[in-house]
């Protein structure tokens, strides 16, 4: 009897122009909470596909409890007890739980017809077991990402899983739903289910994991016990080289007011929200999950419709109603959804990189794709993508890459006012340095830059100044060089509490 329940031995793939994997390895114990960390483009999503059958390996061995088994498509991989949550949810919102967890695997009853009330009474108890009281015949889209998330591990029970691949299980949780989902994680474990956590966030891997895989460049570095990593150690084995500073903060010129907001007001979003920010500053927001930090940018930005308020740029009153007019008046908008609202994934990088900005782009009727040619190549190598050519299509690169294609699109815009809605949510952390630096670029060179983020850290890392909001509110702004730019404070004012 193997002691690891899957292995993956000296796997090679290749793809046009790309060494996806090569010489790559991961074993995982049965009971095992397994941490996978690496730089977007290191192939960890290449992994992932080879174990559960997306992708076939040009070369290597998977072994399930000792046997060795190949994988033709998903269904084999599955049938052989591997399943997969991945970051993008599979779910079909319209449908009910229960038609979730049973789709393509329904029980039958007499003459062939569904046995819903066995599905039902299934679905309900697996969810029970997984900590979710919920009815199995609403609509699966009726419910957060928690409790979809959880649906995707249900199915991975129901076929028995002998090990659940978890990919950036919690890019898109609250801080209850993350909690959650580790109690969950912890309970699958003491089943004796082996589960693959894939995460940038060092935290959580440090709290939950057993053992900690790092790859890089596709290829296999090293596997420790948790005990035997540090903060350090897991960085720099991740990107090849120290990190002196996680947040290599660079201060521009602190100029007039680029963008001032009176009195905007959301029905039932936002309320009486006015700030101001500069050239040459990056503007933090930071707050709870739900607190409208996101609302606000939309708002500004034309996404969303408002119910009253001004917005000047530059010292004039502007009105945008939509997108086309923000971003006439100077203003880019990256928004956190880069698969969804950020990218055309089935088009090229060079056509991505363009979206924004066509106009720069033509001449007359027509194109210049030679100009286009060279503003992507450019934005390759500025942001250090890393993809074989600027034809390869967006939905082809990593998520880190991705996210460097939308900082690259509104980058060619060359706008006045840059607002970074989660600019580094599910990249590594050489990919994040990257984005930091183009922040750094932008406020040295005038412009001016508003960043919301989840991440304290980061917030408190590269912003000159930040606004917390809470319920559709401002309820504080701090200076960088007061007594109260620290965690706590922020955290205090976003509680809503007042600061002294």
């Amino acid at each position: 009897m193997s002691e690891y329940v899957v292995e993956l031995r000296d796997c090679r793939k290749t793809f046009p122009g790309v060494v996806a994997l090569n010489k790559m390895q991961l074993a995982v114990k049965p009971g095992e909470i397994h941490g996978l960390i690496g730089e977007n483009g290191a192939g960890k999503s290449t992994l992932i596909k080879v174990l559960t059958g997306v992708h076939q390996p040009d070369k290597g061995e998977i072994y399930v409890d000792g046997q060795k088994l190949s994988f033709r498509n998903p269904n084999e991989s599955a049938a052989a007890g591997i399943a997969c949550v991945y970051q993008e949810l599979n779910i079909e919102k319209l449908l009910s739980i229960t038609d979730n967890i049973f789709i393509n695997k329904w029980i039958k009853g007499a003459g062939g017809l569904l046995d819903y009330k066995t599905m039902h009474q299934k679905a309900q108890e697996v969810m029970a077991s997984l900590g979710q009281d919920v009815d199995p015949r609403k609509a699966a889209g009726t419910f957060g990402m928690g409790v979809q998330q959880m649906i995707e591990i249900a199915k991975a029970v129901l076929i028995d899983a002998k090990m659940i691949i978890m990919d950036e299980p919690t890019s898109s949780l609250g801080e209850k739903e993350v909690k959650q989902l580790m109690d969950t994680c912890r309970e699958l474990k003491e089943r004796g289910i082996g589960i693959v956590f894939v995460s940038h966030k060092l935290e959580e891997l440090f709290e939950l994991c057993d053992r900690v895989t790092v790859i890089r460049d596709g290829q296999y570095i090293e596997t420790r016990d948790i005990s035997e990593w540090d903060h350090d150690s897991l960085i720099s084995a991740m990107v090849g080289r120290t990190l002196d500073n996680l947040f290599p903060k660079e201060f521009g010129v602190k100029g007039d007011v680029a963008l001032k907001v009176e009195h905007l007001e959301e029905g039932g979003v936002l309320r009486d929200v006015s700030f101001e920010a500069y050239n040459g500053q990056i503007l933090g927001f930071a707050g709870l999950v739900g607190a409208g930090r996101t609302e606000t940018m939309r708002a500004i930005f034309g996404a969303d419709a408002i119910d009253g308020g001004k917005i000047f740029v530059h010292g004039k009153e502007v009105k945008i109603k939509n997108p086309a007019q923000a971003i006439r008046a100077g203003i880019a908008f990256l928004t956190e959804d880069r698969k969804g609202q950020g990218l055309i994934l089935p088009e090229s990088i060079k056509h991505n990189v363009v979206l924004a900005s066509m106009k720069k782009f033509s001449r007359g009727l027509f194109l210049n794709y030679k100009e286009i040619e060279e503003a992507s190549e450019k934005n390759i190598s500025d942001l250090k993508i890393k993809t074989p050519s600027a034809d390869e299509r967006a939905g082809q690169l990593s998520g880190g890459n991705q996210q460097k294609v939308v900082v690259g699109k509104w980058v060619n815009t060359n706008a006045d006012i840059y607002i970074f809605d989660e600019p580094t949510r599910g990249i590594d952390v050489g990919a994040k340095i990257e984005v930091y630096n183009v922040m750094n670029q932008l406020v040295k060179q005038g412009k001016c830059v508003i960043m919301v983020s989840s991440e304290l850290p980061e917030i408190l890392g590269m912003s000159d100044r930040v606004i917390v909001m809470r319920g559709g509110k401002v309820m504080g702004e701090i200076e960088r060089d007061t007594e109260h730019f620290n965690q706590e404070s922020l955290m205090k004012a976003a509680w809503g509490g007042k600061l002294s």
